[in-house]
């Protein structure tokens, strides 16, 4: 199986998880104060893009990350399987084969934020802490704030979105332009991607779990989960818990907004200047914003 190409004080393997191997990294800190589990989006992608995240290791925090099933380097369970039920129930087994009955604080993003919400809601007993960062809690209500992000695009771009996307025509190269354009306003507001981003970006269009949940890009979301939202749900979430958001977000504030004001007692913290992967757009102040996170709920 493949391995990944290794970093200073991380180790990686495979964990046989359901009854297939999924695929981790584990960042262990020296001094360790705290466990921190990570989910990647997609849902399909895979861990690469959050490895900016290791630089909490330095300050005593302890990460894990894994390919979730069907994503990256883990094996694909079938199809029947491909669902946010299944995803919990695998973080939870890989959770307690690498740290025991100990508590973690768990981060997700994007996709991931929405896992870690269904997580907490059937396992917060086994978390100091919940981050969500760029998650969402309603599939539609996200869907909806994107469609208003394409009504603000430049005209040329919002038709050919418009246009080719209503014929499901999304290789028509002006559509594709569009495409472009709209994840260099919303995904990642850089010209240069991070090679760890273009990375996960490739196991996300070579497996099969985007294309099958989630659609063909980022807003067209014709997937099993177009119609998940368990918004309604939030309020059983007691733990201390962080919603994080860039200011330019594909899952925008507002979506962010939702999950902050059904969660009691959450925070909230708006990146300016950002878009959706701000642990790269604000790579410093991210990472600084989980570290008095975690260590302040200690």
């Amino acid at each position: 199986m493949e391995k990944d190409v290794d970093c200073e004080g991380c180790t990686d393997g495979y964990a046989k998880v359901q009854g297939i191997y999924i695929y981790y990294k584990l960042c262990r800190a020296e001094d360790e104060k705290a466990k921190l589990m990570t989910m990647h989006g997609g849902p399909g992608m895979s861990h690469d893009y959050l490895l900016s995240l290791r630089d909490l290791v330095d300050h005593g925090i302890t990460v894990l990350f894994y390919d979730q099933f069907g994503c990256g380097r883990s094996e694909e369970p079938p199809v029947e399987d491909f669902t946010i039920d299944y995803g919990v129930e695998e973080a939870e087994t890989l959770r307690k084969q690498l740290f025991g009955e100990e508590k973690v604080f768990l981060m997700g993003s994007s996709y991931g934020g929405a896992l870690a919400l269904a997580y907490a809601l059937k396992y917060q007993d086994r978390l100091r802490g919940l981050i969500v960062s760029g998650g969402l809690s309603s599939v539609p209500l996200t869907v909806r704030e994107m469609e208003r992000l394409i009504d603000g695009l430049p005209a040329r771009y919002r038709d050919a979105i418009r246009e080719y996307g209503a014929k499901g025509l999304y290789n028509e190269p002006a559509y594709l332009s569009a495409v472009n354009y709209f994840y260099h306003q919303h995904l990642l507001r850089s010209e240069d991607w991070p090679e760890e981003v273009l990375r996960s970006l490739e196991y996300g269009e070579k497996r099969n779990v985007y294309r099958v949940m989630n659609g063909p890009n980022e807003f067209t979301i014709t997937g099993t989960i177009k119609d998940w939202d368990i918004t309604d749900r939030l309020h059983e979430i007691k733990v201390p818990t962080l919603v994080s958001v860039g200011e330019y977000d594909e899952v925008t504030p507002a979506v962010a907004e939702v999950i902050h004001r059904n969660i009691g007692g959450s925070e909230m913290v708006i990146f300016k200047g950002c878009s959706h992967l701000t642990m790269w757009e604000d790579r410093k102040g991210y990472n600084d914003t989980l570290r008095k996170f975690i260590l302040s709920h200690l």
